[in-house]
C-alpha cells in the first residue's frame, strides 16, 4: 500500500473515531451540566415551597398554570411534581394528579425513584423543626431529552461538515506529499549515468535526511563507477602487451624449424601464458574486492593457520629462488595482532605480500614475517626504493623499473584493498638499517581499550 493511501486510510478511520469520542464526551458533559442546572432549580423550588407553607397547605393543592398555557412557557409541567407532608406523615400538598411522590421521612437530598414505570429524580428537604417534609421531583426523561436536543444541535452541523473535512484532509495529504512526487518525477527523468546530487530546494525538513543519504549514495556509486572505468581502461592497456607478446611468440614457434628453437619458443609461450593467467587472476580478484563493501564474514583470526596457508602457497617460489621464509611471533603472553575479519581474504593478503617479497629479494636471502600485538611486518633484503618509487607502490599495474621477475603490478593493490576492508593501513619503506624493503600493516584508527 502506498504512503498516500495509508495516510488517507488512517485519516478516514481516525477522524470519525475521534469525532465519535468527542461526541460521547460532549454528551456526558451536557448531561452533567443539565443535571446540575435542574438539581439547583429543584432545591430552590423545594425551599420556596417550604418557606411559603402556611394555612394554604390545608387545601391539599397549590395553584399551577395549566400545561401548554402561555403562563407555563415552553416547559412541560407534567414532568414536574411537588409534594409536602407534615410531621405525622399526612400529605398536605400534591400538585399533580396521578403522580404520587413517595413519602420517605428519613430521606434527605436526591433520590432516584421509579414512578408509573418511569424514572424520576426526587429531592427531599426536611424543615429545621421537623414539621414539614417537602419533595420536588422531575422525570429523568425530561433531562435526557434536553441533553439530546443540546447534543444534536451541536452534532448535526459537525455531521454535515464531516465529509467536507475528509475531503479537505485528502487534499492536504496530496499537497503534503507533492515533494515526493516531484522527487520521483525528477529521478525518473534522469539518464542512467546522471549521478549529480539532488538539489534540496524547498523540500520539507522530513525529506532532508533522505536527500542527504541519497546524494551520499550517488557519490559512492559514482566513485565505484569511476574505479570500474579506470580498472577497465588499465586492464585493456595491460592485456594488450602480453597478448601481443604471445602472438609474436606464436609466430616464432610456428616458423621454427630447429627442435631446440621450437623448445625455447614453447618455453617462452608457457611463460607468457603463465603471466597472462596470473594477470587475469589478479584482475578478477581485485575487481571482486573493489565491489565489496565489507568482508563476507567476520571471525576472530587465527594467524597461525593463515600464515601456514600463505607460506605453503609461496613455498615453491621460495625454493626456486633459494630464499628462506621466517616468521617471528610476539613474546609469550602477548597476542599477535588481534583482529576480526575474513581468514580467506587475509590469507590472500599475506600470500601477495610474501610473493612480492620473494620475487624482489636477492636469491639465497631471507624474507621475514613478523607479528606484534598491534602490527604485522614483511621485510626482505632487496634493494631500497627511491622516494618517488615508494610513493607509487600499490598503484595498479605499477612495477619499479629493472625487475627481472614476472608480475602484474596488482598484488599490492589487492593488499591495500583487503587491508582497507579490515580497517588496516599499509606503509612501505626501508628497514631500520636503511636496506631492504619493509611493508607494515597496522590499525588505521586508535582502538578502544575494550
Amino acid at each position: 500500500m502506498s504512503l498516500r493511501r495509508r495516510l488517507l486510510l488512517y485519516l478516514l478511520l481516525c477522524a470519525p473515531a475521534v469525532w465519535a469520542v468527542a461526541m460521547l464526551v460532549s454528551v456526558d458533559r451536557a448531561r452533567h451540566e443539565v443535571n446540575e442546572l435542574f438539581d439547583t432549580e429543584m432545591i430552590r423550588l423545594a425551599r420556596e415551597v417550604q418557606a411559603t407553607l402556611g394555612p394554604q397547605a390545608q387545601n391539599g393543592a397549590a395553584p399551577t398554570p395549566p400545561a401548554g398555557s402561555s403562563e407555563a412557557g415552553e416547559a412541560d409541567l407534567r414532568d414536574l411534581a411537588v409534594a409536602v407532608w407534615d410531621a405525622t406523615g399526612r400529605r398536605v400538598l400534591n400538585d399533580r394528579e396521578g403522580v404520587q411522590l413517595p413519602h420517605r421521612p428519613s430521606a434527605s437530598g436526591f433520590v432516584e425513584e421509579p414512578l408509573n414505570g418511569e424514572p424520576w429524580r426526587v429531592y427531599y428537604l426536611q424543615s429545621a423543626s421537623g414539621e414539614w417534609l417537602v419533595a420536588a421531583g422531575q422525570k429523568v426523561h425530561e433531562r435526557d431529552e434536553l441533553v439530546f436536543d443540546l447534543t444534536a444541535s451541536q452534532a448535526l452541523p459537525w455531521l454535515l461538515v464531516l465529509p467536507v473535512l475528509l475531503l479537505v484532509m485528502g487534499w492536504a495529504v496530496q499537497r503534503a506529499l507533492a515533494p515526493l512526487d516531484r522527487l520521483a518525477a525528477e529521478l525518473g527523468r534522469r539518464e542512467a549515468d546522471d549521478l549529480k546530487p539532488v538539489a534540496p530546494g524547498q523540500a520539507p525538513a522530513e525529506l532532508q535526511p533522505l536527500l542527504v543519504a541519497m546524494n551520499a549514495l550517488f557519490g559512492r556509486i559514482e566513485e565505484m563507477l569511476a574505479r570500474e572505468r579506470r580498472f577497465t581502461a588499465d586492464a585493456a592497456h595491460e592485456l594488450r602487451t602480453p597478448l601481443a607478446v604471445l602472438r609474436a611468440q606464436w609466430d616464432v614457434h610456428r616458423h621454427a624449424g630447429d627442435p631446440q628453437e621450437r623448445m625455447e619458443s614453447e618455453e617462452r609461450l608457457r611463460a607468457g601464458f603463465d603471466r597472462l593467467e596470473r594477470l587475469v587472476t589478479q584482475m578478477l580478484a581485485l575487481s571482486q574486492l573493489e565491489a565489496t563493501a565489507r568482508p563476507a564474514r567476520s571471525t576472530e583470526i587465527d594467524w597461525q593457520h593463515v600464515v601456514e596457508q600463505a607460506m605453503s602457497d609461496c613455498l615453491p617460489l621460495a625454493e626456486r629462488r633459494q630464499i628462506e621464509l621466517a616468521c617471528e611471533w610476539p613474546p609469550a603472553g602477548r597476542h599477535a595482532m588481534p583482529l576480526l575479519g575474513d581468514p580467506q581474504l587475509l590469507a590472500v593478503l599475506l600470500r601477495n605480500l610474501l610473493d612480492n617479497a620473494l620475487r624482489y629479494a636477492p636469491a639465497r636471502s631471507l624474507v621475514t614475517l613478523r607479528f606484534d600485538d598491534d602490527r604485522m611486518e614483511v621485510e626482505n633484503d632487496g634493494a631500497p626504493l627511491s622516494a618517488d618509487e615508494l610513493s607509487r607502490i600499490g598503484e595498479r599495474f605499477y612495477r619499479p623499473q629493472g625487475q627481472q621477475e614476472t608480475g602484474s603490478g596488482l598484488g599490492l593493490s589487492i593488499v591495500r584493498r583487503i587491508a582497507a576492508l579490515h580497517g588496516l593501513e599499509v606503509a612501505f619503506g626501508a628497514r631500520d638499517d636503511g636496506r631492504g624493503m619493509r611493508v607494515t600493516l597496522r590499525f588505521a584508527a586508535p582502538r578502544s581499550a575494550g
